[in-house]
This record gives structure tokens, sequence and C-alpha cells, in this order.
């Protein structure tokens, strides 16, 4: 899904991390294997400055009701990478909630595995600062469906709704959950 979004992220982290000034075309190089033609498959591309491997896993939607705000004000987590320790021992914080909601400096980011959208009934709003400018968020915000804004702790509560969003988790994938379900 948005693989022109993928293609964009990939070779500007290449760019950035490794240097390299050659584009990978990933429409050139992603072949869907035998037995991944049927259902969602997730599709991870690991890479340097050139692609390392490709690797297709049955994707399996987790369901997240709540979510536990935890803070971390030197998370820093600007590339998708491989190793997610600091992501992982921030989730180990969730207690009796599904998921994380990582708060950084008094202002909203993103959950441990997506983006996340707050809609107050009328307009859907994604935080100005996450933690990573995923896929979606970015063809939502290019496709005016959502706005970001920096959303303070506070301002939560002004909001009805909260949506995790990501490469899998497109806009319209059912996956709202009340503010109320959201614990401070």
């Amino acid at each position: 899904m948005n693989l022109e979004y993928h293609n964009f992220r990939l070779n500007k982290s290449r760019k950035h991390l490794f240097a390299s000034d050659d584009p990978i075309k990933l429409e050139q190089v992603l072949q869907v294997p035998k037995g991944c033609e049927i259902g969602i498959f997730k599709c991870r591309v690991t890479y340097g400055s050139a692609i390392e491997s490709i690797q297709f896993e049955l994707y399996q939607k987790k369901p997240v009701v709540s979510l536990k705000l935890v803070e971390d004000n030197s998370i820093s987590y600007d590339y998708k990478f491989s190793d997610r320790s600091q992501l992982l021992e921030l989730f180990s914080l969730r207690g009796g909630c599904d998921e994380i909601l990582i708060v950084k400096n008094g202002f909203i980011t993103d959950t441990s595995f997506s983006n996340i959208i707050f809609s107050d009934g009328r307009n859907w709003i994604t935080p100005a600062s996450p933690l990573l400018n995923g896929t979606m968020r970015e063809f939502l915000l290019k496709s005016n469906i959502t706005k970001a804004a920096e959303i303070s702790v506070a301002e939560i509560r002004n909001f009805e709704t909260a949506r995790l969003i990501n490469a899998m988790l497109p806009f319209g994938s059912g996956n709202d959950i009340p503010v109320r379900n959201i614990n401070f």
C-alpha cells in the first residue's frame, strides 16, 4: 500500500544514513512469493546501502481497544530500524492496556507500532511531531484527510476517538478507540 511513499522513505533513509545516492525502485525488486497472493501480507525490506533481505509474512491485525500513556523525553525513532528495543521497553509499561501512546516533552507522538490520528467528530488531527513519519500518515496529510497539529496530553480530552494508522492499518480499517480508553 502506498508503494511510492515507501520508496521515498527508503531512499531518503539510505541517502541520510548510508550516503547512497542511487535510488532503489521497490516496484522493480519486490516479487510476491507463491502462497502470498491471497490474504494480507506484510512485506519487510531490510536494507543498508543496498537491500539485504525481503520477507513476506501473514499479517495478523492486533486488536487494540485501550492505550496507556508512557513518557520518554529522549526517545528518537526518525528512521525505521530493525532494532526496536527502546520501543519494546516502553511497550512493557502498558500495564493492563493493549498498547502504549508515547508522550515526548508533553506532546503526543506515536504508539509502539503506528502513527495515530484523533477525531473531534468533524476533523482528523495527527500529532505534528511523530516519532516516525509513517507512509499512511503522509498519504493522509497529502490527501487532506487529516491535518497535523501539536497535541498535548491535556488536549487529548478535546477529542472523541483515536485511530491507529500505518501501512497495514489504512484510514478506513475500523480501528477507533474511544478517548475514554486512554489511560493517563
